[in-house]
């Protein structure tokens, strides 16, 4: 793909599955001067589905800061194994044109092996992972070859047993912290060529960003590589423009950020929706779904089960194990994550689900999966 990057054209990075959603924006931003943007659909983890706009410029500010951490130079080998539509994957392009690095582009169906040997045979250094990948790699031990020096891991967070394991098969994978609004990165773990020697909770703001949070640690983000704002459409077909307010954006993510030495650090803790009520005691989600897929690699599951929370009259929320109908039958991993807990903390119970609906990322989508099993619940089936 060549994009132009000095060009006052837009740039829509659209889903081939889904050309229709484009339809329209383009135009209705030129009528609105807005011109030199590239626009990524998304609806984040939640929310209405929208096209976030960055300016090219923002895009080059963002790579720079990412080649700079990552010591990218000419004589590097990128291997694309993500969408394009996607920022992880767009944002590599960007990347490669002021590195001057070569590109190589997979669009094959993912299969851990077949990847590790194209990275192996186009002698690859540098790959872009999600943290689904990094799972079916450490499952199904493949090697890492000797060519690839860092594996960028975003669009989710890895457990740092998960790490161990990559790093055990060779993978220096470097965990990111990142959104499509920031065009890609805003705080990695610190790059040595060693691999980490941070673990993957201590992650560096990279120097382009100017992140504060409030008393709730509610992250805001501002700087150069900020997206403008987002072009979203309503029901009737109308297409509208909401600009990003030159104060930052205001997420729904919470984070701890410190400095240590010269350098500022950020730790993700969560986002607003991720915290639950049980039993009048105020529980994160993440961690618990860490643990669970903790236990689920200890005993060699292929796809990861998912902790769903749901309303219960009782305990405000009850979880529900949802595993897929390929995988063993979910007591023992149970049991271990009750020995693993305080008492008050339980599975109330377990669904087998024909195929945990994902995008095309690895993420679970969420909303689907409450739907299926909701609907579940409500014919008696669990």
């Amino acid at each position: 793909m060549n994009i132009q990057w000095d060009s006052a054209d837009n740039h829509l990075a659209i889903n081939p599955a889904q050309p229709e959603s484009a339809e329209g924006v383009d135009d209705f931003l030129k009528r609105q001067g807005l011109q030199g943007l590239c626009l990524f659909q998304t609806s984040g983890s939640e929310g209405t589905p929208k096209w976030v706009g960055l300016t090219k410029r923002a895009a080059l500010i963002s790579a720079a800061a990412v080649n700079a951490h990552f010591e990218v130079t000419k004589g590097d080998h990128w291997l694309i194994a993500l969408p394009l539509h996607h920022v992880g994957g767009f944002s590599i392009l960007a990347r490669a044109h002021l590195s001057g690095s070569r590109v190589t582009q997979t669009s094959a169906r993912w299969n851990p092996q077949e990847f590790a040997n194209l990275c192996e045979k186009e002698n690859i250094t540098l790959v872009s992972l999600v943290p689904t990948q990094v799972h079916d790699l450490v499952q199904t031990h493949v090697t890492c070859p000797d060519s690839i020096r860092a594996a960028i891991v975003g669009g989710g967070g890895m457990s740092q047993t998960l790490a161990d394991s990559a790093m055990e098969l060779g993978w220096r994978v470097f965990q990111s912290y990142g959104m499509t609004e920031a065009f890609s990165q805003i705080a990695t773990q610190p790059y040595n060529s060693f691999g980490p020697v941070f673990d993957v909770k201590s992650l560096e703001v990279l120097p382009h960003w100017n992140l504060t949070t409030d008393p709730s640690d509610t992250l805001t983000l501002r700087g150069p590589a900020l997206a403008s704002g987002y072009a979203s459409r309503s029901v009737v077909g109308e297409w509208r423009w909401e600009a990003i307010p030159k104060e930052g954006l205001k997420t729904r993510d919470r984070v701890r950020l410190w400095v240590h030495g010269t350098r500022q650090f950020l730790e993700f803790k969560g986002r607003e929706s991720g915290y639950v009520k049980i039993l009048g005691e105020l529980v994160h989600l993440a961690p618990l779904q860490e643990q669970v897929e903790n236990v689920a690699r200890q005993l060699g599951w292929a796809s990861l089960p998912v902790l769903l929370p749901m309303a219960d009259a009782r305990a405000e929320t009850k979880l529900i194990l949802v595993v897929e109908s390929s995988m063993p039958d979910p007591q023992e991993l149970m049991e271990a994550f009750h020995q693993q807990s305080p008492p008050w903390l339980r599975i109330t119970q377990s669904y087998f689900c024909p195929t945990i609906p994902r995008s095309d990322l690895g993420k679970v989508r969420g909303e689907v999966l409450r739907q299926i099993v909701e609907n579940a619940l409500s014919r008696k089936q669990i």
